[in-house]
């Protein structure tokens, strides 16, 4: 499947803003399953400077500077990707959880075994390692215990997008049973961690469906969140616990990382600005 994905971004600062630096993941990464036909950004007002790289991970990384007076930003990337839909083996073939979880200690690659650890988003909390375990019982094959814990994150928790903000810690995420896809993501990875299993956060897009009756909007879209699991002879299985199941064709992956803060759309520095507003818009769909 061929996707055009389009984000737009939108500053507004109370007051001008003589300078600023930001750092962007936006570009999508490519990989097995995803191929990057085009991707480029549009600026307003056109940064002083701009670098690209590749992070620790090897997503795509953009920094710029502004030196100039400005009052607003304007952000677009603009890309064409092509997915295919990832391999997953029959859950119940897949090795015994216990089993996976000894070898990633033993492990001395560096990836996967990044993930096993703790992170600022992702903490190890005695109370989620408890709740998992209802859907790790001894000798449970591993996939069959993240598609358990999924589903149940999916049941027992509601989507509020009022309900959370980025700073909002993972044990309240957890006590008010509300959150985004970002909080779900950082409870599914926080779980796993606990048992001694690698998972890492994703960062990308969803095409969405209208619901039924209604056209689809242009611009409707979001950015999205979901995470990926590994499992010894089959790699990493990404699914989305939003959403309850395993990706399709349909997700447009930007990058990975171990929480939210290594694959962070934007963040910045300004000098001055006073508050600001910011508006955005994200639409995916299936390429003419």
């Amino acid at each position: 499947m061929t996707l055009d994905v389009y984000h737009w971004t939108e500053y507004r600062y109370a007051e001008a803003v003589p300078l600023s630096q930001h750092l962007l993941h936006m570009q999508p990464r490519e990989f097995a399953n995803q191929r990057v036909l085009s991707s480029h950004f549009e600026f307003t007002p056109q940064p002083t400077t701009i670098n690209s790289r590749r992070d620790n991970f090897g997503n795509h990384v953009t920094e710029f500077f502004i030196g100039e007076s400005h009052v607003g930003l304007h952000i677009k990337c603009i890309s064409k990707v092509e997915t295919t839909l990832p391999k997953v083996p029959a859950a119940a073939q897949t090795p015994a959880w216990e089993q996976v979880a000894d070898e990633l200690l033993d492990s001395l690659e560096a990836d996967p075994r990044t993930f096993i650890y703790p992170s600022a988003y992702a903490p190890h909390l005695d109370i989620l390692r408890d709740w998992a375990r209802e859907s790790f019982p001894a000798g449970r094959p591993v996939l069959e215990g993240v598609l358990d814990l999924t589903a149940r994150i999916f049941r027992e928790f509601i989507f509020d997008n009022l309900a959370t903000s980025v700073a909002t810690p993972l044990s309240e995420v957890f006590e008010t049973r509300r959150g985004v896809c970002q909080d779900f993501a950082h409870l599914q990875i926080s779980c796993l961690r606990s048992l001694g299993l690698a998972a890492r956060y994703v960062s990308g897009y969803l095409r969405t469906q209208p619901p039924p009756g209604r056209r689809r909007v242009f611009g409707a879209d979001a950015s999205h969140a979901w995470v990926s699991v590994y499992c010894p002879g089959h790699g990493w299985i990404d699914i989305d616990p939003t959403n309850n199941r395993l990706i399709t064709e349909e997700y447009a992956t930007i990058g990975w990382g171990r929480d939210y803060g290594d694959v962070s759309l934007i963040r910045g520095i300004l000098g001055g600005g006073g508050s600001h507003s910011l508006y955005f818009s994200v639409n995916v769909e299936v390429a003419a």
